[in-house]
């Protein structure tokens, strides 16, 4: 089976754009017969340092889902109303600005490739909500009621879940609780050709419902409304590391098969693993990977792949 990964979460950090060290990092993912394709980070542009670079490094044979996540953030640190969920029409519409951006990468990349590579692009619900915030379904139902009107060439549009905002909790990304974004998702497929999914983040669940049982009970709740498309998985921790205690910083997994590669606090593992696959179910579902981030900083391009490779090992024992 062939799962997607966020490599980036997991890329080679250096102090500026070094080009031949990613493009190790690059051909080291290649190797990997069951990486299926990427999950890719769009910021603003097809590549956020080098577009020629990054058409010239791809494998052609993979498979792409786009999220905005990293893009999205960016703007809300200069604006706080960003979002397509915003209540702020003029922060609504600058996020509807930006996903035609990405609409517009999309179509670049495919039309490099020559076939529709990007199965999906992963959107957001935010801004961030506040302990006095009433969450309304009506803004971002109405930002996917535009977004699905454009054409996306073969890509799936997917509300990625991130951990919403609980009143009296620190939250990482504090977005738009889970009802709310299936009532929005829900309402705008009943006039859509082409229905809007949703995805878990087992990490981001896991983050909000400061439990191993938050990503389950998320998974069944939007299998329940039809809405299931995509789970990926990043672990968390509410123990003290340097990945930060409950904090979206995509954790390894736990020990699980002899994997060599992996965190020992990681609340991410065997078993959580098999919980959200059997609710699941891998075969119906359109986007199944990992998204994991390493530390220290320094490490080398093989021992990052580890993670990577260790990871998705766990994935083909459980999908076998």
């Amino acid at each position: 089976m062939g799962y997607f990964v966020g490599a980036y979460a997991t890329a080679p950090v250096t102090e500026s754009w070094e080009p031949a060290i990613q493009a190790e990092y690059m051909n080291g993912l290649k190797a990997m017969p069951n990486v299926r394709g990427l999950e890719h980070p769009f910021t603003g542009k097809l590549h956020a340092e080098d577009e020629e670079w990054f058409l010239a490094n791809i494998d052609p044979q993979w498979d792409f889902v786009f999220t905005g996540m990293p893009g999205v953030m960016q703007r809300l640190g200069e604006n706080a109303n960003f979002g397509l969920a915003s209540s702020v029409e003029e922060g609504r519409q600058a996020a509807l600005a930006f996903y035609e951006q990405a609409r517009q990468a999309i179509l670049k990349l495919n039309r490099h490739l020559g076939r529709q590579a990007v199965k999906a692009l992963l959107i957001h619900a935010a801004p961030r909500m506040t302990d006095g915030d009433t969450p309304e379904a009506g803004p971002l139902t109405e930002s996917l009621d535009t977004l699905s009107s454009w054409d996306w060439d073969g890509a799936t549009l997917v509300l990625e879940h991130c951990d919403a905002k609980v009143v009296g909790q620190a939250a990482d990304k504090g977005f738009m609780p889970l009802a709310t974004e299936i009532e929005a998702v829900t309402a705008a497929n009943r006039g859509a050709n082409d229905p809007v999914g949703m995805c878990v983040n087992w990490g981001r669940s896991a983050l909000e419902a400061r439990d191993v049982a938050g990503p389950v009970a998320h998974l069944e709740a939007i299998r329940a409304a039809g809405l299931l498309r995509g789970l990926m998985f990043s672990g968390v921790s509410g123990q003290e590391s340097p990945y930060g205690v409950w904090r979206d910083t995509h954790m390894p997994p736990a020990q699980a098969f002899g994997i060599p590669a992996y965190e020992p606090c990681s609340l991410l593992t065997e078993t959580e693993f098999r919980r959200c696959l059997t609710v699941a179910e891998p075969g119906r579902l359109d986007l199944l990977g990992v998204k994991i981030s390493v530390r220290p900083e320094g490490l080398t391009v093989t021992q990052r792949l580890a993670y990577i490779a260790g990871a998705l090992h766990v994935l083909d024992e459980l999908t076998k």
